[in-house]
């Protein structure tokens, strides 16, 4: 059964179908291998709503809806404008402020994609103006906006937490760590490159622009305090948190910035709901094809088969850093945490792994397989943005794909790296 259900989905990915199709499909024909007819489909259509009611969910187009006012408004210009006045006259300070401003939007934003269209819109000029190759400043986007994915808010980490029924606030916490250590391997590596190339620096800010920058970027900083902070001090839940962003997104830029108007209501608002509602489909038919698979006992013989019982916590890690890098090169990562966190979900528990430590491995390991090729899904946003050839895209990633995958090694091998701030919040 699991052969079949893999074939069906993997010629239905080759001939170009959207995921959802897939997906339905292969559920739909494994629930009839099982109980032989349709006699019994209200119990799978009860296992696809069971997916989308847990109340955590409602913070997925809380964010999105954030995320889509803050990219059509000015939040994202001024967070790169603040970080250009500070580090873009140092040695790759071009090239540091965009894997910086990445980090700053994914604190805002939570999606990689926002972060993609958001940030790459608006330095890619500018990299290339100041002498950056074009493979070198798609492969810094693409990959910079992986940090998107573990600062918090996180989409992922929301996906994970329901399916996993882990705590989110821990999860946002943990994710910071892990993000800044991606942002400082990417920076020395902007350093080394610049150096190499010679790639001469900008105009050194005063401190008059500086403080006008900073005194602008003052209100969307608030955007990540608001997260972290609201949930760490008790004050409110992730889920509140994502409303509470909300709010904040349309009283800055229809009130404060005045960046947008009424008659921008009604395309955010379609934009908001075609995205909310493919994730949301694909999360019930996740869990509908979740539960079919367990319940054939699809996971146990799978983990059987390879011997995971036997590996003991760093094995089990190992493979589970593996299968979701590699599935993710080529499926959806909400597809993928739907699919495969149930397969692994007995070795964890078996093993005593921290759920929190494992989520974050999880997480990282979708955000990389998301810009690695032949399909991550960020590679053709930015296709599709910046009008280049795949090829062109995907040229300058290699280097940080590398740092990415130490940085997995190191979270994998150094748990504290995620779980220290979380034990400080939480313990």
């Amino acid at each position: 059964m699991a052969m079949t259900l893999m074939f069906i989905m993997i010629v239905l990915l080759v001939l170009g179908f959207p995921m959802m199709v897939p997906l339905i499909t292969a559920a739909l024909t494994g629930f009839y291998m099982m109980f032989g007819g349709v006699g019994q489909m209200d119990t799978f259509i009860q296992q696809v709503l069971g997916g989308i009611r847990p109340a955590s969910l409602i913070a997925v187009p809380m964010f999105i809806l954030a995320a889509d006012i803050m990219t059509r408004g000015q939040s994202a210009n001024r967070l790169i404008d603040m970080v250009m006045t500070f580090i873009g006259h140092i040695r790759g300070g071009l090239a540091i402020s965009t894997a910086t401003s990445c980090t700053l939007f994914g604190a805002v934003s939570g999606s990689t994609q926002a972060t993609v269209v958001a940030v790459g819109s608006a330095l890619r000029p500018k990299l290339l103006r100041a002498g950056y190759s074009d493979s070198f400043s798609l492969a810094l986007i693409i990959n910079s906006s992986d940090i998107a994915f573990l600062i918090p808010p996180s989409i992922g980490m929301i996906i994970y937490g329901v399916i996993s029924e882990t705590s989110i606030a821990e999860l946002f916490i943990a994710g910071i760590g892990p993000g800044l250590m991606i942002l400082t391997f990417f920076s020395l590596y902007c350093l080394y490159y610049a150096t190499v190339h010679k790639v001469p620096t900008e105009p050194k800010a005063s401190w008059s622009e500086r403080i006008t920058a900073t005194r602008k970027a003052l209100w969307p900083l608030m955007f990540p305090l608001i997260i972290v902070g609201g949930i760490y001090g008790g004050v409110f839940s992730p889920t509140e948190a994502a409303a509470v962003c909300v709010l904040y997104a349309m009283i800055l830029e229809f009130g404060v910035f005045r960046s947008l108007s009424s008659k921008d209501v009604f395309t955010i608002a379609r934009s908001t709901g075609l995205i909310t509602a493919v994730v949301f489909i694909l999360v019930g038919v996740g869990n509908g094809f979740s539960w079919i698979i367990s319940f054939a006992q699809i996971p146990q013989t799978i983990l059987e088969a390879v011997g995971i019982s036997e590996m003991g916590p760093m094995g089990v890690l190992a493979s589970i850093s593996i299968a979701f890098f590699v599935a993710c090169m080529f499926v959806d990562p909400i597809v993928v945490i739907l699919v495969l966190t149930p397969i692994f979900a007995p070795a964890i528990e078996a093993t005593s792994l921290d759920p929190v430590h494992v989520g974050i491995v999880i997480t990282l390991q979708v955000a990389i397989g998301s810009a690695t090729p032949p399909f991550g899904c960020d590679i053709f946003t930015a296709i599709a943005i910046f009008k280049k050839p795949y090829w062109e895209v995907i040229r300058g990633t290699g280097p940080f794909i590398a740092m990415l995958l130490l940085s997995a090694a190191l979270l994998v091998m150094f748990p504290q790296i995620a779980l220290f701030l979380r034990d400080i919040a939480f313990g």
